[in-house]
């Protein structure tokens, strides 16, 4: 058998498995320069958390490389740049990364309209979300064999962006909005045809898993108004979940985890269940939730060498556990008496985890940041 060397196929395979084409003394090559990165980025604020988080997506949602591309390859042509493939979400390593880089700075102007870094923030996503780039993102979730592409992790983000563009005031977003929809019709769409096939719950501690992606969708769903969405994932929800009891927990987390699979289950049974129910499920479900302000009973995850990708989740499972544990008391009634655990619990993780949001390595700094303006900003948490 003969084998063809394909220089540009050796290229996206090295990119996958984190392997850059460039020596100790050649820096990584850089994204071209547009007139939205010539605007120079503030500072942030000494008493503004979330100016530090913006800073982290504004300098990674047009950074390429590096770049890990996780695709179905089925022609040689299908061989291409990270930029030429997503025109949008190219940059923050990932696909969804960058999706939620991009819902970051979103999110970050809704809640603080004011904030010095305001043009930066509109000119990235004046870059990136035109309606060519969009139509390059959908071309490539309508081609064949992309079905599975980011699901559902990804796509959640996606479409928590699309909620944020809608919730909004400011004058450029609606325009935004309108230019994702035709991405966000696909991924609907396609969400809707798995969620029909999907005969099991995935309770995993990373991106595959339902129970986060569905209580991102449910969200969106409500904001503009898909009552068959919400629907449809709402009685997914409770098929999969309405029985569970004793969640092991104790198990939790698992050396690559950002996701509590427990916690993260009961902070979307919160949002499918009346106050009354999702109280006595609760109980089914984590039993052992102390009664007396007790915050022993859930350690935040340790994180001993945060260049690793992977290990470093563990930074993202300490806020994702803060968000999930501050949702879980947000409906429950004001004087039960597992409020002041869960909330010491979260307020715990929280301090944790926004201590290990930094720009000193990029395998935290191109994600962190999103899951700590979640956290910071409440989002997911009715007022």
């Amino acid at each position: 058998m003969t084998f063809k060397y394909n220089r540009a196929l050796v290229g996206l395979l090295a990119l996958s498995f984190g392997i850059t084409a460039c020596s100790a003394d050649t820096p990584p090559p850089k994204p071209k320069e547009t007139a939205a990165k010539s605007i120079a980025l503030p500072s942030a604020r000494a008493d503004v958390v979330e100016d530090r988080f913006a800073l982290l997506a504004l300098t990674c949602v047009h950074q390429q490389y590096p770049n890990k591309i996780s695709v179905v390859l089925n022609a040689d042509q299908d061989v291409r740049s990270p930029k030429e493939m997503f025109p949008s979400f190219y940059g923050c390593f990932d696909w969804h990364s960058s999706v939620h880089g991009h819902w970051l700075l979103t999110r970050i102007l809704n809640t603080d309209p004011d904030t010095p870094m305001r043009e930066a923030i509109l000119a990235k996503l004046e870059q990136s979300l035109s309606a060519e780039n969009i139509a390059g993102e959908v071309e490539y979730f309508k081609t064949n064999g992309k079905g599975a592409f980011e699901r559902p992790y990804g796509r959640a983000w996606l479409l928590q962006l699309v909620a944020e563009l809608e919730e909004s005031e400011e004058e450029n977003f609606a325009e935004w909005r309108k230019n994702l929809r035709p991405l966000e019709d696909v991924i609907v769409s396609q969400t809707q045809d798995w969620l029909e096939k999907l005969a099991y719950p995935i309770h995993l501690g990373t991106h595959n898993q339902s129970a986060f992606a569905f209580g991102l969708m449910i969200d969106y769903a409500r904001t503009v108004g898909n009552a068959e969405f919400e629907n449809q994932l709402v009685q997914k929800t409770l098929e999969f979940h309405s029985s569970d009891t004793n969640c092991p927990i104790s198990y939790e987390p698992s050396g690559e985890d950002f996701l509590s699979p427990c916690l993260m289950e009961a902070d979307l049974m919160r949002r499918v269940m009346p106050q009354e129910d999702f109280s006595n499920w609760l109980s089914a479900f984590l039993p052992n939730i102390p009664e007396d302000g007790n915050t022993d009973w859930l350690k935040p995850g340790i994180v001993l060498d945060a260049t690793d990708g992977k290990l470093v989740h563990l930074d993202g499972v300490n806020l994702s556990r803060a968000w999930s544990l501050e949702g879980i008391a947000s409906d429950l009634p004001l004087d039960d008496p597992r409020r002041a655990s869960l909330l010491g619990s979260a307020e715990l993780h929280k301090e944790v985890g926004i201590k290990a949001v930094s720009d000193e390595h990029y395998s935290g700094s191109h994600w962190l940041g999103s899951f700590a303006t979640y956290l910071t900003t409440r989002r997911g948490i009715a007022d």
